[in-house]
């Protein structure tokens, strides 16, 4: 920290005005001289878990599996070899019963007497990734059944998050009279208490954590119920809506049309960070696996329902190839978020739904054409915060960071939120201020539950809702400081600089030496990675061979070479590193294992995550 003084400011810059803290550096964000507490290259805490010798050494016997795999087995909790198969090779047998999730029974039961009578059915979504696609799966489920049914996806900007009881009262007028709620209702006591004042049955499938009282529905399908037995509480909304798709169609509902749906629901599940375990890895596998026949398939295959999926795995770059989690969140999902976002989400239902190759094309464009528009706006204001964050003054740090800007583009602000964290590891709020309303969104830390946050100020809001890692609100404008200070003050309460640290959690230490094919193709046994199950990462001491390189003027390419193996590596980001290098030649470098596709030829690369450099005291790393 080099005793550079402290400085906590509140600012107005322009339209935007934040309540942030910062120590003063060279360059605002990425470095290049004094690394700044808020640097996103600043100093990582490396972390190594050691395991239970016991239980690696019992994996590696029950299974036959080399010790490094079974040690990472263990560190993801896995202590023994039928956990461990069951792990490495899901399959649907795996799946949970649909029937232990509370009041499954009444909502297959209302279904089906709505579809007996030819009754109207609304399914009523969320306009993000996880929304639309427990949308469109229970759209295609009830379609099968012969169904009346119809699907309103709100707009962001005219609508708003949850339920409006404005909709409701023109779908009761067109006849509608069981309404489906997916990915949102658990929290929407007088939206459904207005449905039935309206004669409206309600369905509510969602994922998002419950108010103390439920809401009044004929049936509530959320495994967060206190009273719910269902064994896994981790599913997206997208995996709940699609629970109640295998009870309605039970023996219908083949393994082949299964698999079809959790293409779907993988993207969903992936899209929202819902953690990568349990049955969310299982759907999230073959759900990938399912994406990637879609990908390499032919495109006179491509009609039907497969026309959509098909013309999004195009247009996003992935035909041909392999689909990884990586991907759907960096790929898919971003194309599809952006219609919600930029425009109307209808345009993701409607892609799925064409069974022209050519209408599916265009649609499929017009998302990457929102998409590279969301791109602009996300940059322009988030280049804004960083520079508001490069210029403040004042004394004490803060815990946590809230910024508002009239005319903020509402579709962007969660992915600015997220942004923000990632930047300067602080829970981050993000509003958009409109006619002297604040639209906002959330995103947050490990071991800072954001909606228990926003619970504790909840005065200040029109309405609010979310989980732990993420929520969206909205409040008069009027309210926007004191939010700041009380959610600073709740933030004290519960958080302490060491929550702040940004730790790299190290899997195991790794000579270059072992690093080969064979290796590798062990490690991607443990894929899909994401939350709950992380990429391994390695450790390794090295010396630096050659000069560092910086591509496209911020990312970092060496060579490494230790027992006389020479190895490239990336780091992405990471060319601030360039000129610290130059003046050591041993490293310790904490790093993932990725393949590089050049000109036909597939090696391997390190991708770096860190690097501690050790001096210049050793030539050579043997």
């Amino acid at each position: 920290m080099g005793g550079a003084e402290e400085r906590t400011f509140y600012r107005t810059c322009g339209p935007a005005r934040f309540l942030s803290i910062m120590r003063p550096h060279d360059d605002g964000i990425t470095g290049g001289g004094t690394l700044s507490w808020w640097s996103v290259q600043g100093p990582k805490r490396w972390v190594t878990p050691e395991p239970d010798a016991q239980v690696v050494n019992r994996l590696a016997s029950e299974t036959s599996l080399p010790l490094l795999l079974a040690r990472l087995l263990a560190l993801r909790g896995i202590e023994d070899g039928a956990s461990a198969l069951r792990f490495l090779s899901p399959n649907l047998s795996h799946l949970h019963d649909p029937w232990l999730m509370q009041d499954m029974s009444a909502a297959v039961a209302c279904l089906r007497r709505t579809i007996q009578a030819k009754e109207k059915i609304l399914i009523y979504g969320d306009y993000d990734v996880d929304g639309t696609m427990a949308t469109v799966v229970l759209l295609a489920a009830l379609n099968s059944e012969g169904a009346a049914v119809e699907a309103h996806v709100p707009h962001r900007l005219r609508e708003g998050y949850g339920i409006q009881s404005e909709i409701l009262t023109q779908a009761a007028r067109e006849g509608v009279r069981v309404v489906v709620t997916v990915d949102t209702g658990i929290r929407e006591h007088q939206a459904l208490n207005h449905a039935r004042q309206l004669g409206l049955s309600v369905v509510v499938t969602d994922h998002h954590l419950p108010a103390e009282t439920l809401p009044d529905a004929c049936a509530i399908l959320n495994p967060h119920r206190a009273d719910c037995r269902y064994p896994d509480k981790n599913l997206a909304g997208v995996g709940v809506a699609c629970k109640l798709a295998q009870a309605l169609l039970g023996e219908k509902l083949s393994e082949r049309l299964l698999g079809s749906y959790l293409k779907l629901v993988a993207l969903g599940t992936i899209a929202d960070i819902a953690p990568l375990t349990g049955e969310n890895r299982i759907i999230a596998r073959l759900g990938l696996e399912g994406l990637t026949r879609s990908a390499r398939a032919p495109a006179e295959s491509a009609s039907g329902g497969r026309a959509g999926l098909w013309s999004l795995l195009s247009v996003a770059g992935l035909e041909g190839r392999v689909v990884s989690a990586a991907d759907v969140a960096f790929r898919l999902a971003p194309r599809l978020n952006a219609a919600g976002r930029m425009e109307s989400a209808r345009d993701v239902i409607d892609l799925f739904s064409r069974s022209s190759l050519v209408e599916a094309r265009s649609i499929a464009e017009r998302l990457e054409n929102m998409n590279r528009s969301r791109q602009k706006h996300e940059e322009e204001m988030l280049d804004e915060i960083k520079g508001l964050m490069a210029s403040g003054k004042g004394r004490e740090p803060r815990f946590t960071l809230v910024f508002s800007g009239e005319g903020w583009h509402r579709g962007v602000i969660g992915i600015v939120a997220q942004r923000i964290v990632e930047l300067y590891q602080r829970p981050a709020l993000v509003i958009s201020v409109e006619d002297g309303v604040g639209y906002g969104s959330g995103r947050s830390i490990p071991g800072f539950h954001l909606l228990n946050a926003l619970c504790s100020v909840k005065e200040h809001f029109t309405r609010f809702g979310g989980h732990a890692q993420a929520a969206g609100f909205s409040l008069p404008a009027a309210n926007i400081q004191r939010l700041e200070e009380e959610f600073e003050c709740h933030a004290h309460s519960v958080l302490t600089e060491r929550d702040f640290d940004r730790l790299l959690r190290i899997d195991a230490e790794l000579s270059l030496a072992q690093i080969d094919r064979a290796l590798y193709e062990q490690v991607k046994h443990l894929e899909p990675f994401g939350l709950g199950n992380p990429t391994p990462v390695f450790r390794s001491k090295v010396a630096l061979v050659g000069v560092p390189r910086i591509l496209k003027e911020k990312h970092l390419k060496i060579w490494v070479r230790a027992g006389g193996k020479t190895v490239p590596a990336i780091g992405w980001g990471m060319g601030g590193w360039a000129a610290e290098l130059a003046h050591n030649s041993c490293l310790e470098i904490a790093f993932t294992l990725a393949e590089n596709d050049y000109q036909g030829e597939t090696t391997l690369q390190l991708h770096l995550k860190d690097i501690h450099p050790m001096g210049t005291g050793i030539a050579m790393i043997k």
